[in-house]
């Protein structure tokens, strides 16, 4: 199996109430707006006024939920998940939503994030005999809930909430209740819409678009939502000490036509693109981006440098996450199968190419070559980030500082290592120049180091904490 160097999506959530039409149609739609987030796993669980039902399983939304498994979704209260997997391995027990027997009711729930707190918290949980199947945060979230020594659902969500730490966004039901919350950084998105009077939650306003629903506002940081036979109602559990906006989210995990605390996440992106022209100019034939998550900002830069944007990549979409190798003599396979030069664009070419990001820098060695045996006559490697040299622990799947490229060489040795003519990064001062957000508002702990909880570490928050053997 080859790995498709980019930065994985962590997760996507959504939940619906519905005034009485079926939730799971909404779900199921929501899901398909969110794939991009969580490739691994999908699930969606419904509650009928008697009793709570789930489907969920490995593979995408299309693979998991056929008509036949959506009829067995009846109610008008759901909540679905996809998911890459940042904490516990790639497998059907840690597949979401999780369901967890409570005094309230069976509580259903769906995360998006990684907790940085949850081995400490499991053992504690194992102390006072919770059994734990899966090696999952977001069963630890579940436990802690279930076993609140509170006596309403409302309180054991807030006592939940003062204990997690890191980053999360929820929702979660029990019964026909409806419940949204996040953490007090507000790191993950997660957005509140309606559907005429129904209320909906979604990691990304592209999702409402999708099912016909207006977007209203964000849950903001610290704050729980519950959703239930009374109305909707708001309750700030956690003070919000320090805002910490995921910068990825807007430099490439959000989709395009998403809107990020009132910002077009295209026009972010495009943006990115006209000053990474400004800072790192370069003379060349043609503009192309590496697709889909560098079209924004190739747009920007082309405009500023007066160069055309050509389409000189094709992206295979019908390529998942890994795949099988037929051949380990095929060189670059990995990078042939999901992207193919467009010849007549590229020959003869001096190319500027724009991606968000190097990760490993594998990838784009390897796209550098496939544009250079299609003839390009230069490529020069325009990133529209700031290089990421250190690992993320609240939901991006780098939590192994040594994978990344940025964190051992220089730039100029970067260069050298993917094989490009030249190579420019955005710098800090122009990612913020284009995001319009005071950088004391966003977590940028992957470009600068400084983390905005307690400072995590890979066996506390790494994938596999959960994993190892404790003891």
């Amino acid at each position: 199996m080859i790995p498709w160097d980019k930065l994985h999506e962590e997760c996507g959530v959504f939940g619906i109430r519905t005034g009485g039409a079926t939730a799971a149609t909404y779900v199921h739609l929501g899901l398909y707006a969110l794939q991009h987030r969580g490739q691994e796993s999908a699930g969606i669980a419904t509650h009928d006024g008697a009793r709570t039902h789930v489907v969920k399983d490995m593979g995408l939304v299309a693979q998991v939920f056929s008509r036949d498994r959506l009829a067995t979704l009846p109610g008008c209260v759901g909540i679905g998940h996809v998911r890459y997997s940042t904490m516990g391995g790639a497998r059907l027990a840690n597949a979401q939503p999780f369901l967890e027997a409570t005094p309230w009711g069976t509580l259903a729930l769906a995360h998006n994030g990684n907790l940085v707190n949850a081995p400490l918290l499991r053992a504690e949980l194992e102390e006072r005999g919770s059994r734990f199947s899966a090696t999952s945060d977001t069963e630890v979230i579940t436990k802690l809930i279930a076993t609140a020594p509170v006596a309403t659902l409302e309180e054991a969500v807030a006592h939940c909430m003062g204990r997690i730490r890191g980053a999360y966004t929820v929702v979660a039901m029990v019964g026909e209740t409806l419940i949204a919350f996040r953490d007090p950084n507000g790191i993950r998105p997660l957005e509140m819409g309606r559907l005429g009077h129904d209320v909906v939650f979604a990691s990304e306003t592209c999702a409402f678009d999708h099912i016909g629903a207006e977007a209203v506002r964000e849950v903001g940081p610290g704050e729980l939502l519950i959703a239930d036979t009374r109305g909707l109602r708001s309750i700030q559990v956690l003070p919000v000490t320090r805002r910490a906006s995921c910068v990825f989210e807007y430099i490439y995990f959000a989709r395009p036509d998403t809107v990020l605390e009132a910002r077009s996440v295209h026009h972010v992106r495009r943006r990115m693109g006209r000053v990474l022209a400004c800072e790192h100019p370069a003379s060349a034939d043609i503009v192309i981006a590496v697709p889909d998550s560098g079209t924004s900002a190739a747009m920007g830069y082309a405009e500023v440098a007066g160069i055309p944007h050509e389409v000189g990549l094709i992206k295979n979409r019908y390529i998942g996450r890994t795949f099988i190798q037929p051949d380990p003599s095929m060189r670059d396979f990995g990078v042939r199968v999901k992207l193919n030069p467009v010849a007549d664009v590229i020959a003869g070419r001096r190319i500027v190419l724009v991606d968000d990001s190097i990760v490993r820098g594998t990838t784009s060695r390897q796209i550098v070559r496939l544009l250079r045996r299609a003839g390009a006559r230069e490529v020069h490697v325009r990133i529209s980030s700031p290089p990421i040299r250190n690992a993320c622990f609240y939901g991006i799947d780098t939590s192994n500082r040594g994978e990344l490229v940025a964190a051992r060489l220089k730039v100029d040795e970067i260069r050298a290592e993917i094989e490009a003519d030249t190579l420019g990064y955005l710098s800090m001062g122009g990612l913020v120049e284009a995001l319009r957000l005071s950088p004391g508002n966003l977590c940028l702990a992957c470009l600068g180091g400084a983390y905005p909880t307690e400072t995590p570490t890979e066996a506390t928050a790494g994938r596999f904490a959960l994993e190892a053997p404790r003891v």
